[in-house]
């Protein structure tokens, strides 16, 4: 429900702000007061166009805040949809803001938005039926919705709803897979290539360094050859080599160490020097003959390592990463592949998905063709005591053509029908759809019939404002109307403007609203009557006008009782 509103700096209107409460509201007051501003005001926050000749004269920007109270899950999950963000509290804060300049901004719980934002949420929250256009019922999407919770066929729906995004799914995929498929190819042509590459490159880790290693020894063969002979030649090998020096030297060692404890050791220490000296030599004997020269093998490793130079160049990778690479490959072509698959697979999956939401589909239209005119007919009873006994409502269910080919096509959101309305308001007249009815009153009164009927099937939009319903209406209709509003009061918020005290009367709450004016300037104010003598003043007020007398205050508070009696009844 509307919590309150909040108006500043719109025409007459200076600096107003009304809380409001649930159940039937009325605005009254006389005509040119600023009922019809204050309107346009909940228009504006509700996303419709503004101009800045709204803005009163002198003040640079008009500003208007409404509080809405979601009561409800189904409200809140609404708003959170519209928001795509989680609202958790009741509060949902809406600020309209319009500038000299013409520049517009749209804030919802201090968040700016765009105003297109503002306009589907009150298209979510709240029917506005009289002068301006209705911001749903009067949508056929909103009516086939509300036909379906009237008919109980939610369930059928819910399951066309399902079937229809799974046909929509599969089509998606199935573009996607399709405007890629020429990339896929390419890609699963290289992918199997690399692979191919790869292996046939027999890539083994560290092979590289190694290699590099390998080359610069055959490269220095004969040097390394010719060194490690020559050390195992003076060693060992040569006359006067080292082995044989040393073993003259530990003979005269042996020979002179009685004279002296410490040549004693010395001649132990030559004896150990013998042997790491012989196998030196033999170790550089055998190094010698492992250091061959070998042209073919060196021109093997040179070949090899311009191979794997030139495959990290065409590759951009080091041998060892190429091996981590080559085992993304296996996976990668299985990927590909699978999306080869898929497409193959997609368009018998998409006909069985079809015929599926065509069977749902079906089921749906059968199940709306009956409660409309059910609908129709519950409508027309209350059109009758509404004072249109002679206007006939109809419901026209027109299909709504698939393509026989379950991958191209439109897929209707919500099932094969499309649902319009139709008033007859007199007779002799063309029937039309409710959209484009002229008069403001018979569009009020036909949304109230509607509105009876379907109360109990719309727990989101709550709030309903009705402008100029009592338009060409005398005081016994008003009565009736006002019993209708009263009882659409139970279910949902109410605020209308009437001129009608008959109506009024049926208000659980009312508001006066009157414009003052002093020697500079004039200004709207809008004010609660929280009392029964208030209440009875005002409606005297709209009954006789100034000339209101004590019997016409004593009409206004029979009238009032009487309403209150049968408000409760």
């Amino acid at each position: 429900m509307l919590r309150e509103l909040s108006v500043q700096n719109l025409a007459l209107i200076e600096d107003v702000r009304v809380e409001l409460a649930p159940g039937f509201c009325v605005w009254t007051g006389e005509t040119g007061a600023g009922k019809s501003l204050l309107l346009g005001a909940l228009g504006l926050l509700l996303g419709e166009r503004g101009s800045a000749d709204l803005i009163r004269t002198g003040a640079d920007e008009l500003r208007v805040t409404g509080r809405f109270d979601l009561t409800r899950a189904e409200q809140r999950a609404v708003a959170s949809d519209v928001l795509q963000t989680t609202i958790e509290d009741d509060d949902l804060i809406l600020t309209r803001r319009l500038s000299r300049s013409g520049r517009s901004s749209a804030l919802v719980n201090d968040i700016p938005v765009a105003v297109a934002t503002l306009r589907r949420i009150g298209e979510m929250l709240v029917d506005v039926h009289g002068q301006r256009e209705s911001y749903s019922l009067l949508q056929p999407v909103y009516q086939l919705e509300l036909l379906d919770a009237f008919g109980r066929l939610t369930d059928l729906r819910a399951k066309y709803v399902a079937t229809a995004d799974r046909v929509r799914g599969l089509r998606r995929r199935f573009r996607e897979l399709s405007d890629a498929r020429q990339t896929r190819q390419r890609e699963l042509s290289l992918v199997r290539f690399e692979r191919d590459d790869l292996d046939n490159a027999k890539l083994t880790s560290g092979e590289l360094a190694s290699l590099a290693k390998e080359r610069e020894t055959l490269v220095h063969a004969q040097s390394l050859a010719q060194f490690t002979g020559t050390v195992a030649a003076r060693l060992s090998d040569n006359d006067g080599a080292v082995v044989e020096v040393v073993g003259r030297l530990i003979k005269d060692a042996n020979r002179w160490a009685g004279f002296d404890p410490k040549l004693e050791e010395v001649a132990r220490r030559l004896e150990a020097l013998r042997p790491e000296v012989e196998d030196i030599a033999e170790s550089c004997r055998d190094l010698s003959d492992r250091f061959e020269a070998d042209p073919d093998r060196l021109e093997e490793v040179e070949h090899r390592i311009g191979f794997l130079k030139k495959l990290q160049a065409r590759y951009g990778k080091t041998p060892d990463e190429l091996i981590e690479y080559r085992n993304t490959l296996d996976p990668k072509e299985v990927e590909l592949q699978k999306q080869e698959d898929d497409l193959a697979g997609i368009d018998a999956e998409a006909k069985r998905a079809f015929a599926e939401m065509k069977e749902a589909a079906g089921a749906l239209s059968k199940g709306r063709a009956k409660v409309a005119k059910k609908l129709v007919t519950d409508a027309q009873k209350h059109l009758a005591d509404l004072g249109m006994p002679k206007a006939k409502l109809d419901a026209v269910l027109d299909p709504i053509p698939l393509d026989e080919d379950p991958l191209s096509g439109d897929v209707p959101a919500f099932g094969t029908d499309h649902l319009e309305l139709m008033l007859t308001a007199n007779p002799g007249e063309p029937a039309r759809p409710l959209r484009k009815v002229a008069s403001g009153g018979e569009l009020s009164r036909t949304m109230l019939a509607l509105k009876t009927v379907l109360a109990a099937h719309d727990p989101v939009r709550t709030l309903v404002v009705f402008d100029e319903i009592d338009a060409n209406v005398g005081g016994r209709l008003g009565d009736v109307l006002g019993q209708k509003l009263a009882s659409l009061g139970k279910s949902h918020q109410v605020i209308c403007v009437t001129h009608l005290p008959q109506v009024a009367s049926y208000a659980a709450f009312q508001w006066t609203i009157r414009k003052s004016s002093t020697a500079r300037r004039t200004a709207t104010t809008i004010t609660a009557l929280t009392s029964d003598d208030a209440r009875v003043e005002e409606l005297a007020l709209m009954l006789r006008g100034e000339s209101r007398s004590e019997t016409t205050r004593k009409e206004a508070a029979e009238m009032l009782h009487l309403a209150a009696r049968l408000r409760v009844g």
